[in-house]
């Protein structure tokens, strides 16, 4: 069943779009969850989270790449669910990624609008896409799957200190693009 139709049950509010979307999507939830959380029951949790999200967004949203759409949702609930579990500690790839990020992008204080943060996610996008594929991918597995540096180097056969600095020389890229966009001050 490919993903109009599964979004297509949920417009019809039929339960069978959880059963479809465990089917097609649970292992990808799970990894997303897992890889953050580094427990099991919690990743379970997350990824039956997700689909409770989704089958209260799915209508009125109507995602034309369910993956994407569910990935961003696993991914959400997987960081609140860390930052809960760790309000007192910053520890773990989690927190050293969300350290690492945090002069690149702007407060979600300062993000109250739904418009700004989608102008925002718009620009991150476009910055990504305009990098090289290589830095592209080691900057999406360390800031969206959270990947340790260790295991960057050993995904792709990089030394420490080349992903290190491919890091912060794509994040200083992406703060002096945000402050031309405008989106940084």
């Amino acid at each position: 069943m490919d993903d109009k139709m599964v979004v297509e049950l949920y417009w019809q509010r039929n339960e069978s779009a959880i059963s479809e979307t465990k089917a097609q999507y649970g292992k990808y939830c799970y990894s997303i969850a897992y890889g953050i959380l580094k427990n099991n029951e919690d990743a379970q949790e997350c990824e039956n989270d997700t689909y409770l999200e989704a089958w209260n967004n799915i209508p009125p949203k109507k995602p034309v790449r369910l993956s994407a759409f569910l990935g961003t949702i696993t991914r959400q609930k997987a960081i609140d669910k860390w930052r809960r579990k760790n309000a007192l500690k910053r520890s773990g790839e989690v927190g050293l990624s969300l350290d690492e990020l945090e002069g690149c992008i702007p407060d979600n204080r300062a993000i109250d609008d739904h418009l700004i943060a989608e102008e925002l996610a718009r620009k991150i996008s476009d910055f990504l896409r305009a990098l090289p594929q290589n830095e592209r991918i080691v900057f999406v597995r360390r800031y969206w799957y959270f990947d340790s540096v260790n295991d960057i180097c050993e995904r792709f056969g990089y030394g420490k200190s080349k992903v290190k600095m491919m890091l912060k020389r794509t994040r200083d890229k992406l703060i002096s693009y945000l402050e031309q966009e405008g989106v940084l001050l």
